[in-house]
């Protein structure tokens, strides 16, 4: 079983005004096979966490730790934590002209593994994963998510999600522009590489819909950089119904 470690952790970010610190003491524990759900308001800090694990040279860790098995993640560099088993889908996922999906997804996962994968199986297992998640073939032939729709790209991320096999997942707002379809298919993909890799998740949302797929073990909410409070998927419910007025009278 893996353990990623989330220990008072403090990141700031570089503004005209001088350093201005996002997270403020967050501490979690996620470990192999579990769902964590992060839900929260606009502006409370969650994409900041996302991206500090990742390993954004944006953000400054100022206090804490980030361990995963025990190894700081923090002294590793952003491609040393992908082979280490972290992976990032991201909420805006950029596009990359001139690379295309095909050389792109089998080079990713020669870094990640330290050797290529098989041709005849890792062809295979690409087919297999872009017909699950309904993804043209041809779209192997393009430019990483270039001239894709906002849908599209998120299902490309799900699609590295599949292959890379990760430890952990962070998938930051993976919902945001997804139609109905489009939101049952991501998570299938993500509830399939869940099972298949007993692989912990930390899904970063506004919004309960993803959660009727998803379905998480923890839910925590997550206003002005600080964890104001966790418990079950009852929790999510709540939220839908109160909202979060309530935790933003208290920061």
């Amino acid at each position: 079983m893996s353990v990623l470690e989330i220990k008072d952790l403090h990141v700031s970010i570089d503004t005209e005004q001088g350093p201005k610190e996002i997270l403020k003491g967050v501490t979690l524990t996620i470990k192999s096979g579990e769902t964590h759900a992060i839900m929260g308001p606009n502006g409370s800090g969650k994409s900041t966490l996302a991206s500090s694990i990742a390993g954004h040279p944006r953000y400054n860790v100022t206090g804490g730790e980030i361990l995963l098995d025990g190894e700081n993640v923090l002294e590793m560099s952003v491609d040393e934590r992908a082979r280490a088993g972290l992976f990032l889908a991201m909420q805006y996922p950029v596009e990359v002209p001139g690379v295309t999906m095909t050389n792109f997804l089998r080079t990713a996962k020669t870094a990640i593994d330290g050797e290529a994968p098989s041709l005849r199986h890792w062809t295979k297992d690409v087919k297999s994963a872009m017909e699950n998640l309904k993804i043209d073939a041809d779209f192997a032939n393009r430019n990483v998510n270039e001239g894709f729709s906002g849908g599209e790209k998120k299902r490309v991320e799900i699609l590295q999600l599949e292959l890379f096999k990760p430890k952990f997942a962070v998938l930051d707002e993976t919902d945001s522009g997804l139609d109905v379809d489009a939101l049952r298919i991501v998570s299938e993909g993500v509830n399939r590489a869940h099972e298949a890799n007993n692989m912990g998740t930390l899904l970063i949302t506004h919004y309960t819909r993803i959660l009727r797929y998803i379905k998480p073990d923890f839910v925590h909410v997550f206003v002005d950089g600080h964890i104001a409070e966790e418990g079950g998927p009852e929790l999510a419910d709540r939220l839908e119904e109160e909202g979060y007025d309530r935790y933003l009278a208290k920061a």
